[in-house]
């Protein structure tokens, strides 16, 4: 990689990263092993001279990425630098030639060093909970994060996690763990079950006052009053009695809502990690292929950088329908690089629901089911048709392939990609929104969704 590469590489690093809160650096290698870096210098090591380093081959780290055959692998620490690993993770990937699926081709490692301080933003110091990010893909588990506040998790780090979990509940812990298929951890809270039980326990003695005083006034009442008259009495305290218990369960039901959202709070900041530095890395690519004159690969990637873009959509739930065709374009030009065009994608969209809003990601998953489950089992090419139109007020949308079909539409219910949009369609306008699926073996699917588009809820989608 020559001197005006690597310059225009770190300009095009440093233009879109500047702002990226919590990558500490970045390092793209070729396959030559040399190196061109970004960002903390401290983190990078020895790497930031612009040298050849062939002894990264040698390395365990390495040679795991090259295990995942171009899958993201996480470490606990700093692969560059195991000096700064006390303040940053990194995360590894292998960059394959994607033209090349039978026999791939290696075209450069992606190594990017994230900040642990990430985490501070769920693992609030000072809580009365106690957090820590356990690794255990190797032969012991380490602590890749605890909260500063407490030590209990963080001593027990080298013991296995279960032996570690059963020692915290019989303390009176309440334990929530999750694992994380992505990197392999295990993100584990515990907290005493009378810290988290307090305001529980306030509503139950008040409720127990009340019924206490309640009953002293309905035996007052029994002496004093005929019986006609103290029976309704009684039956009101019955019911009193059972809205306390129905109070408690709804408590009950309250605090493992709070512990299921402090997870969906972790897993949504591990998807969060800052777009940019996936844009620029994407770009970085780009300009790679075009330096080695390979207009597949930057194709895929100027593609795959816009598809990124249209998901994320500036955080907006609804999408103009012309954005999510456009999107499923760029989806259908990466499908046909990858597969040698042996996909065909015509669009019947009426114009008058172009500039119309819709949910976001509502029919490309229809598209990408159609490819992954109908067309590529298939021997030979297929067709994919997607057709949109108003009628009386309301959208349709259907999407149809002439691929494998469905042998068992009951199973249909069971994934998880269809049973989404499905959801998400009802969710957003309502349940006399409809999604169907008719569909022959060996002749092919078609999916057809209708809504009425004034009975979207954008705040709620």
């Amino acid at each position: 990689m020559d001197d005006e590469t690597t310059e225009r590489i770190q300009d095009l690093i440093s233009s879109y990263l500047i702002d990226t809160q919590y990558m500490d650096s970045l390092c793209l290698f070729d396959v030559n092993y040399r190196s061109v870096c970004y960002g903390n210098t401290n983190s990078i090591g020895k790497y930031d001279n612009g040298g050849i380093y062939r002894t990264i081959s040698y390395s365990s780290w390495y040679k795991k990425s090259t295990e995942e055959q171009g899958r993201p692998v996480f470490f606990g620490y700093n692969v560059l630098n195991n000096g700064d690993s006390k303040n940053t993770f990194s995360s590894v990937k292998l960059l394959n030639d994607p033209l090349n699926l039978n026999n791939p081709r290696k075209i450069g490692l992606l190594v990017i060093n994230i900040k642990k301080s990430l985490f501070s933003r769920v693992f609030q110091a000072g809580s009365n909970s106690e957090w820590a990010v356990l690794d255990s893909t190797g032969d012991q588990e380490k602590t890749v994060f605890s909260n500063a506040s407490t030590k209990t998790l963080e001593n027990n780090r080298e013991i296995k996690l279960e032996s570690s979990l059963i020692n915290l509940k019989s303390k009176d812990y309440l334990i929530s763990s999750y694992p994380n298929q992505t990197t392999g951890w295990t993100f584990v809270q515990a907290i005493k079950e009378k810290e988290l039980l307090k305001q529980s326990n306030r509503i139950g003695v008040a409720t127990s006052l009340i019924s206490f005083i309640l009953g002293l006034i309905l035996i007052f009442l029994s002496f004093s009053l005929s019986g006609t008259v103290a029976r309704p009495l009684i039956n009101l305290r019955n019911i009193f009695h059972q809205v306390s218990m129905e109070n408690k369960e709804l408590n009950q039901k309250l605090i493992q809502a709070q512990l299921r959202e402090r997870e969906a709070e972790l897993r949504t900041l591990q998807a969060q990690i800052k777009p940019h530095f996936l844009y620029n890395t994407l770009d970085s690519i780009y300009w790679m292929a075009i330096m080695e004159n390979n207009h597949d690969i930057a194709k895929i990637a100027i593609s795959l950088s816009e598809s990124f873009k249209l998901s994320l959509n500036q955080g907006d739930d609804m999408i103009l329908v012309s954005k999510e065709l456009e999107h499923i374009r760029h989806y259908m030009t990466i499908q046909n690089l990858r597969y040698r065009d042996r996909f065909q994608y015509i669009e019947h969209v009426h114009p008058d629901l172009m500039e119309k809003k819709t949910l976001k990601l509502l029919l490309q998953p229809l598209v990408e089911n159609a490819i992954y489950h109908g067309l590529e089992p298939k021997v030979g090419e297929g067709l994919i048709e997607l057709t949109g139109n108003i009628k009386d007020g309301w959208v349709i949308f259907t999407v149809r392939d002439n691929g494998v079909g469905i042998e068992d539409l009951s199973a249909v219910d069971k994934g998880f990609g269809l049973g989404n949009v499905r959801e998400r369609l009802q969710l957003c306008y309502g349940v006399k929104s409809s999604f169907n699926i008719t569909s022959k073996v060996n002749e092919g699917t078609s999916i057809e969704i209708k809504f009425f588009p004034s009975q979207g809820r954008s705040s709620q989608c």
